[in-house]
């Protein structure tokens, strides 16, 4: 069976460097808030050239600081609108409405996955306080006309980075096209922790230090609680393994997308659609390798017989979820007919040739 991922393939690739960073870190006794999450934040903000890096425990956290911080300085209100796509993981809807506020359902473009940015302004009212962007999959979602939105209507650009980091626009790093962004250092990502971890990057001072101080309890000086907050810190040992896997990162996502363009030239069954490979100006470090079909089920297990994992990322839409049960009357089209049509075949840095081979073969023959 050719796995979906295998994490220990991806980890063993480090593991020397991984193991000795562990055992250093045990040694020194120190596991919250030292210098190793100093050093990531300024490993992270580097990669990304942002003015600020804040270390958190995970992708969700990440998002719903963002949105906290801004409350906190007032820039938003409660109840007030944030725009956003409607096919997403759910953490992206949960940030929101945890914060208070109120995701607006954007539909996404059929050819790229991500939010269809010519439905964005037609979505605009009063309460309008920001657009959320994600870049699904790993590919960069953003365009001008984002920006000249963003700058009429007085909104914030917040970007959904869990998928998509060492991803660019125009030579800018997904993570620094917008006000704010939110990582996910997941196990699976393609920078993946040994367990949970997130960041944000922003340009913002003072929304950087509201944002750390609300993950600390609310605290900037312990035992005074400035806001109320929360505990969110990413630990020291998590920050060494991504400090040593951020090195690698372009490299493996070099390697991520010769296969991607290995599946876009090679797979040639008409009853599967395969992603566009993107222009340059716009990047994709192919986080997942979506394809679509009418009988996705079929196909799936067909693939599973012969060996090959697959999964399905996302079985059911936000606005369907029984968590939501005041969107679930939301009637969202195209939303509802890829969530029953994609499904993600086996890509990441520890594929091998063959492995490549076998799997465009029983796609191109089912």
């Amino acid at each position: 069976m050719i796995p979906f991922l295998d994490l220990q393939k991806v980890n063993i690739l480090h593991q020397t460097e991984i193991e000795q960073k562990l055992l250093e870190t045990f040694r020194s006794g120190w596991y919250v808030s030292g210098n190793e999450v100093k050093l990531f934040e300024n490993n992270l903000s580097q990669y990304i050239k942002s003015k600020n890096a804040v270390g958190v425990a995970n992708g969700l956290d990440a998002l719903k600081l963002i949105f906290k911080g801004y409350l906190q300085l007032g820039t938003f209100q409660k109840n007030d609108e944030i725009i956003v796509t409607a096919h997403t993981y759910i953490a992206t809807i949960l940030s929101i409405t945890d914060s208070n506020l109120t995701p607006v359902f954007v539909e996404p473009d059929l050819e790229t996955y991500n939010i269809d940015i010519s439905k964005i302004e037609e979505k605009i009212t009063a309460k309008t306080k920001a657009i959320l962007l994600v870049h699904l999959y790993g590919q960069a979602c953003f365009s001008e006309k984002i920006s000249v939105l963003a700058k009429k209507y007085n909104l914030k650009i917040i970007e959904d980075n869990a998928q998509a980091i060492g991803a660019t626009y125009n030579g800018i790093k997904t993570g620094n096209l917008g006000d704010a962004a939110a990582f996910s250092f997941y196990p699976g990502k393609n920078l993946g922790a040994l367990g949970d971890a997130g960041a944000i990057t922003t340009n913002n001072d003072e929304l950087a230090n509201a944002m750390r101080t609300i993950a600390n309890y609310g605290s900037n000086k312990k035992y005074y609680n400035h806001y109320k907050g929360i505990n969110s810190r990413l630990d020291e040992m998590q920050a060494g393994v991504l400090s040593i896997k951020l090195k690698y990162l372009d490299a493996e996502n070099q390697i991520r997308s010769k296969i991607a363009s290995r599946y876009c030239n090679e797979i040639k069954n008409p009853k599967i659609t395969i992603p566009l490979f993107p222009e340059q100006v716009q990047s994709h470090v192919w986080h997942l390798f979506v394809i679509k079909t009418k009988n996705r089920d079929t196909l799936q297990k067909y693939l599973f017989d012969n060996g090959i994992q697959t999964l399905i990322h996302y079985p059911i839409p936000p606005h369907k979820q029984l968590c939501y049960p005041e969107y679930n009357n939301f009637s969202l089209p195209i939303t509802e007919q890829l969530h029953q049509q994609i499904l993600s075949i086996p890509l990441n840095q520890t594929l091998t040739d063959s492995e490549v081979s076998y799997i465009i073969n029983k796609l191109n023959h089912y």
